[in-house]
């Protein structure tokens, strides 16, 4: 779950929700992803799915039988329906998704008897730093939605500039009222 965590991380880094994914077999890891909707402008760009989608290909096979998916967040419906229709056996996931898991949490698909393959699941792996990377990315694009509803904006290196022109938010340590930012 750790790497799992650094892809969520990168994803974080490009702007995208940290969720990271990764699929492996027998020891080994033979797909990997994380979050891109925002920068491909693609709905289905989940962690899950493109992790998905390269061990499919690594492995020469659409059923993904004998490997195990690891994903920081719990899957939703789309992701969870992947997983049944790629036969992946085991499941791991970091944190629960209140909103949209379909895992455990507001559905239960991968263990939905009535389909052709369930799925093992085990939640809670490494929980309380994949909800912190959630919590915090979430936290900080609230104050920066906040800062620019204020009369902010957004200026190169991710930082804020208010109405009179200073560069607030990130790196700007001598605007007294700093505090009021975070």
């Amino acid at each position: 779950m750790s790497r799992a965590l650094e892809r969520a991380r990168q994803a974080a880094q490009s702007g995208e929700v940290p969720v990271g994914a990764l699929v492996v077999r027998d020891g080994a890891i033979v797909g990997a992803g994380c979050n891109g909707t925002e920068g491909d402008q693609d709905p289905t760009a989940h962690a899950e799915m493109i992790a998905i989608r390269q061990a499919a290909e690594a492995i020469g096979s659409r059923r993904l039988q004998d490997t195990a998916l690891y994903v920081t967040l719990e899957p939703c419906a789309m992701c969870a329906g992947a997983i049944v229709l790629a036969r992946i056996p085991r499941l791991f996931f970091g944190a629960c998704d209140p909103k949209a898991g379909a895992c455990g949490t507001l559905r239960d698909v991968v263990r939905d008897r009535r389909l052709n393959h369930t799925c093992e699941v085990v939640g809670g792996v490494l929980e309380s730093e994949c909800a912190g990377l959630l919590r915090e990315f979430f936290s900080d694009l609230r104050s920066e939605r906040s800062a620019v509803r204020r009369g902010a904006r957004v200026v190169e290196g991710g930082g804020l500039e208010n109405r009179c022109g200073l560069k607030g938010h990130r790196g700007f340590e001598s605007h007294p009222l700093r505090h009021l930012e975070r």
